[in-house]
């Protein structure tokens, strides 16, 4: 990333790149093989300068790392200054040097450096092409940067990556790989090709009599692995070396077992599809959201992840009219329910008699159901979601699927498994779980979609409060642990500050977040605005949020009940007066309030002073900045 790892030793072993469009391929000494002498431009005199890692090259030093002869080098190095690309630097007693005579050049150019034993990429400029191919086989851990089109970005490659890359075969993905490198690397393939040969040991496929089997590549790995890390309960019975009868209602534990001992499972089983159901989507889709869609029907599971107002609602209503057999769609709310009625019916064909509701309001079958996940896990209805042939189960908000109560819900049997999330990201990292439960992740780079203008990015700006009462600051000295926090988080001061920005923002529909019901109290009483939390009854409750989205009423105080599973409008100014630590899942779902495809907005997170809630608030925005989010951070006066 521009500015922090250009200066860093390179590991031993370890290639440092230049452009990913360098004629040629490179192997790991760091010799270019052959190439023809005509091919010699100003790109490969900056080739050479990355090679070389340095912007004044003598003829020889070109020479070598253009693998030209000296004659060659000189003849073409003379043609670019004749040309005014190049200019030249003379040293009695020295060869003759050159840089580029805008030599600004070089800084604004894509560069890539691979650390292999690291398995990390480090991009600085990447164009669009490097980071859709890096997206398929690495993780995205950290952007930098203030414009777009200059972002920095460090890429790592970890096993998951591998065994959720989106190709048919290894050479697919080699292949893809060697297209963004500057060079090949000998020692990461062969870990990338032990990594792919991993996820094609086990198999699930269901036998021509019905049941499922489990079959291994080898009959160590069925002994070893498989037989010695599952349970009687889960493998009923060995059929041979290599197969062995499942239980069908342990798939998923198998699946999960499998997966933390280092083998992903391949699921091959032929699963019913229900009944099927006539649907067309009537949105027209982004060409990222088709891309999703074609991809999950290639795979038969997956998550979609992507920036609120990137559209995975509608990406999961088209891939229900693809796979067009019964749906079941899990929500964690009576409130997120409703809104996927309504989508349901105002973004496709289906109708209201076509999709029921099961929850504590309402109890209906329908050919598309949906349902809270604690009434799908509840063990008097369980067998009713069971029974059922479904073609596709749909996970909104599928972060929560690793939790004791909502994975429950993971084990019912369905021949697709879509999962949707902003932000699949777990404080105890558990993200690894919702892939093994559900699918690999399916998503788009968020810087792309700002870039692109697909989703509005937001201005997001840390402001770090003073205290201004001093008992206030003298009873938080007082305190420890978990109270002293909280003193920090109800800071009098931030009242204050929330009424001013507001006034800053004086036409702007604004949400304020609190973590806290008394310091929400206290400042809806000082503001006179309205604050609704989980103790405000239901019936008000949609009066307050129906209020918010007419335009009748400009602001809400909300606590943490509105950070997800919620329909508000985008809203144009967020405040976050308190947060939970240092959650990044959090920090992502307030931004994404004010994500939208078109206008600015802007979100504030206060943090007191000199205090840990510094470092909660860097640490939350600290992810979003590693989607391509730019932060300021402002100390305001005492």
């Amino acid at each position: 990333m521009t500015g922090d790892n250009s200066g860093d030793d390179v590991d031993a072993g370890e290639d440092v790149g230049t452009d990913a469009g360098t004629d040629g391929d490179v192997d790991d000494s760091g010799d270019l093989q052959d190439r023809e002498p005509e091919a010699f431009s100003l790109d490969d005199f900056y080739t050479a300068v990355d090679a070389e890692q340095r912007p004044v090259l003598t003829t020889e030093q070109v020479a070598r790392r253009l693998d030209l002869t000296q004659a060659a080098a000189s003849e073409g190095l003379q043609s670019l200054a004749a040309a005014a690309d190049l200019e030249t630097v003379i040293h009695e007693g020295e060869p003759v040097a050159w840089y580029p005579t805008e030599i600004r050049d070089l800084a604004a150019r894509e560069r890539i450096v691979l650390f292999p034993t690291r398995r990390e990429v480090v991009v600085d400029q990447p164009t669009q092409y490097t980071r859709a191919h890096l997206s398929q086989f690495a993780h995205l851990v950290d952007s930098t940067g203030s414009e777009p089109g200059s972002r920095g970005y460090l890429y790592r490659i970890r096993q998951e990556d591998i065994w959720a890359a989106p190709f048919d075969d290894l050479d697919g993905l080699l292949a893809s790989m060697r297209s963004v490198f500057p060079r090949r690397s000998t020692h990461l393939e062969e870990w990338v090709e032990s990594q792919w040969s991993r996820a094609h040991q086990f198999t699930l496929r269901t036998h021509e009599d019905g049941y499922t089997v489990l079959e291994a590549a080898t009959e160590d790995l069925m002994g070893n692995v498989a037989r010695q890390k599952l349970s009687e309960d889960q493998l009923r019975a060995p059929m041979s070396d290599t197969e062995s009868w499942v239980n069908a209602d342990e798939v998923a534990s198998v699946k999960r077992v499998l997966y933390e001992a280092g083998y992903p499972v391949v699921d091959e089983r032929d699963l019913d599809t229900g009944d099927p159901i006539e649907v067309d989507l009537t949105a027209t889709l982004r060409e990222y959201q088709q891309s999703w869609v074609d991809t999950f029907l290639d795979q038969k599971a997956g998550v979609y992840v992507g920036p609120p107002g990137s559209g995975k609602t509608i990406a999961a209503i088209a891939t229900i009219a693809a796979v067009g057999g019964e749906t079941l769609i899990l929500v964690p709310s009576r409130e997120l329910a409703a809104q996927w009625r309504e989508a349901l019916t105002s973004e496709s064909t289906l109708t209201d008699d076509q999709i029921g509701e099961y929850h504590g309001g309402q109890k209906n079958i329908r050919p598309v159901t949906i349902a809270t996940y604690q009434t799908a896990g509840m063990d008097r209805h369980r067998q009713l979601f069971d029974s059922r042939k479904w073609g596709l189960i749909v996970y909104d908000e599928v972060q929560h699927i690793p939790s004791r109560v909502f994975r429950r819900s993971a084990d019912l049997q369905a021949s697709h498994r879509l999962g949707l999330s902003a932000t699949p990201v777990r404080e105890d990292d558990k993200e690894k779980e919702i892939f093994t439960l559900i699918g690999p992740p399916i998503g788009t780079d968020w810087a792309e979609l700002f870039d692109a203008g697909f989703v509005a990015e937001p201005e997001v700006e840390i402001r770090y409060v003073p205290w201004r009462d001093e008992m206030a600051r003298n009873e938080y000295v007082s305190a420890d642990g978990q109270e002293r926090y909280q003193l920090a988080a109800m800071n009098p001061a931030k009242i204050a500050e929330i009424r001013y920005l507001c006034e800053t923002h004086p036409n702007s529909k604004t949400l304020i977040f609190v973590d806290y019901l008394d310091q929400g109290k206290e400042i809806a009483e000082a503001l006179d605005i309205p604050f609704i939390s989980g103790e405000t009854r239901h019936y008000e409750r949609q009066q307050q949020f129906e209020a918010f989205r007419n335009g009748e009423l400009q602001t809400l105080i909300v606590s943490r009940i509105a950070d997800e599973g919620i329909d508000l409008p985008n809203a144009e100014l967020a405040i976050v007066a308190s947060g939970l630590g240092g959650s990044r899942r959090q920090g992502t779902q307030r931004a994404g309030r004010t994500m939208r495809p078109v206008g600015s907005a802007v979100l504030y997170v206060l943090a007191t002073r000199g205090t840990r809630e510094e470092d909660f608030a860097q640490q939350q925005m600290r992810h979003l900045a590693g989607k391509g989010v730019r932060i300021r951070e402002t100390n305001v006066s005492e």
